[in-house]
C-alpha cells in the first residue's frame, strides 16, 4: 500500500504519519480551497489546472498560495524549515505541503495543475518536461548523489567486485537501475555478469538485507542507514557517487543528481515573485539541515519522513541534501542527462531538454 503524508501547517511539530490508498490526501493550514483541489483530483477533471495564471491570487493576507509536492526522503527532509517557516507565520508564501512515498503519486498531481512545485527525480523532470512539451521549468538541484550498495561481504570494493553476485534493488526503469547499469558497463560487466533482481520498494530490499546480510543491496539514503540501525552486521561496501566519479573523471566530468525541484512554467511565468521567495526559503533551509544535525533530525523524525531523530541524525550527512541555482545547476544536470541519454534515450523521455528547461534568472 502506498502511503501519502499530508501537512497540517497549524501544528506541524504534532504531525503523523497517514496511510491512503490510491487516493492523495491533502491538509492545508488553516481554512482553505483544499476541499475543492481534492474534489478535483478525485473526479479526474484537470480543471484545477486551466487557471494556472490566477493560481498564486488565492491567498491568505497578501501572501500567495504555492502548492508544493516532494517525496519521502531526502528531498522533503531539505524543507523541514521552510515548513516550519510556514508553520511560524514567517514564510514569504502561504505553503499547501504534500508529500508521497512514490514519483508518479507527485508527477500525477502536477501534470494534472494541482501543484506548482514539486521536489522529483532528475531524470523524471526530464521525461515531464517532453511529455507536457516544454510546461516544466526546473528551479535548482536539491540532492546529488544518495545510492549506495550495502552488504555484509567485505570483498566488494568496487563495481568490478559485483560480477557475479546478485545485486537487489528497487525499479526496473528507475534512478537507481539507469545509475547502476551506467556504471557496469563502464567498469566492462553486463546484466550477463550482474544478475539484478528488482523489488518494488526500497523496504523490501532492506527486508531482505536484514534477513540475509551477505546479500548485496542497493538502497538510497535514508534506507541505507535505516538498515544498518536493523542488522549491525550491514555496512555501505561502495558509494555510486564515488564510483561515478570515477569513471567520469574521465569521460567529461558530470555530476550524479538524484533530485531536482521543478516548477509548472506557466507557474513559473506568471508567479515568478513567488517562485524566487520560495527557492531563496529552500536554500537557507537546505543549509539549516547541514549545519544543525540535532535540530534537523528532531524535525525530520516529527514529520515521520525517518521515524527516528537518532537514525536521522545519523543519514543526513549521506543525503547529500543541497540547492544547487542558476548556471552550476544547469551544468550539472544538463551533463548528468546526457550521460542517461547516452545511455538509454528513453530515461529522460526520448530527448534532451531545451535551455527553457533550466531556470536561470536574469
Amino acid at each position: 500500500m502506498k502511503k501519502t503524508v499530508s501537512f497540517l501547517l497549524a501544528g506541524l511539530m504534532a504531525l503523523t504519519l497517514a496511510g491512503c490508498s490510491g487516493q492523495n490526501s491533502q491538509t492545508t493550514a488553516a481554512d482553505t480551497s483544499a476541499e475543492t483541489t481534492e474534489q478535483a483530483s478525485s473526479d479526474g477533471s484537470s480543471d484545477a489546472g486551466e487557471d494556472n495564471a490566477s493560481e498564486a491570487e488565492d491567498s491568505i493576507g497578501d501572501k500567495p498560495t504555492v502548492r508544493v509536492g516532494s517525496l519521502n526522503g531526502p528531498t522533503s527532509m531539505g524543507l523541514v524549515y521552510v515548513m516550519e517557516m510556514a508553520d511560524n507565520g514567517d514564510a514569504a508564501n502561504y505553503y499547501e505541503f504534500n508529500m508521497a512515498t512514490a514519483a508518479d503519486e507527485i508527477t500525477g498531481l502536477l501534470v494534472k495543475g494541482d501543484l506548482d512545485i514539486a521536489l522529483i527525480p532528475a531524470n523524471v523532470a526530464s521525461v515531464l518536461y517532453n511529455k507536457t512539451e516544454g510546461n516544466i521549468t526546473v528551479l535548482d538541484i536539491n540532492t546529488l548523489g544518495v545510492l549506495y550498495v550495502v552488504s555484509a561481504d567485505d570483498s566488494i570494493q568496487s563495481i568490478s567486485d559485483l560480477a557475479g553476485k546478485t545485486v537487489y534493488l528497487t525499479g526496473m526503469g528507475t534512478t537507481p537501475d539507469y545509475v547502476l547499469q551506467y556504471l557496469l558497463k563502464a567498469n566492462g560487466l553486463t546484466t550477463d555478469d550482474v544478475h539484478l533482481e528488482y523489488k518494488t520498494e526500497a523496504n523490501e530490499v532492506a527486508a531482505i538485507l536484514k534477513e540475509t546480510p551477505d546479500a548485496v543491496g542497493l538502497l538510497p539514503q535514508p534506507f541505507v542507514t535505516s538498515a544498518m540501525a536493523q542488522n549491525d552486521q550491514l555496512k555501505m561496501v561502495l558509494d555510486l557517487t564515488e564510483e561515478w566519479n570515477k569513471v567520469q573523471e574521465q569521460a567529461g566530468g558530470s555530476t550524479l543528481v538524484t533530485g531536482v525541484t521543478v516548477a509548472r512554467t506557466d507557474f513559473l511565468e506568471e508567479n515568478k515573485e513567488a517562485v524566487d521567495a520560495f527557492l531563496d526559503e529552500h536554500e537557507e533551509s537546505s543549509l539549516a539541515v547541514n549545519s544543525d544535525l540535532d535540530d534537523a533530525a528532531e524535525k525530520v523524525a516529527a514529520l515521520g519522513i525517518i521515524p527516528k531523530a537518532e537514525v536521522a541524525k545519523k543519514a543526513i550527512p549521506y543525503c547529500n541534501i543541497t540547492c544547487i541555482r542558476g548556471d552550476e545547476m544547469k551544468t550539472d544536470l544538463s551533463g548528468y542527462l546526457q550521460v542517461l541519454f547516452d545511455q538509454d534515450p528513453a530515461s529522460v523521455g526520448g530527448a534532451l531538454p531545451g535551455d527553457d528547461f533550466y531556470y536561470i534568472p536574469q
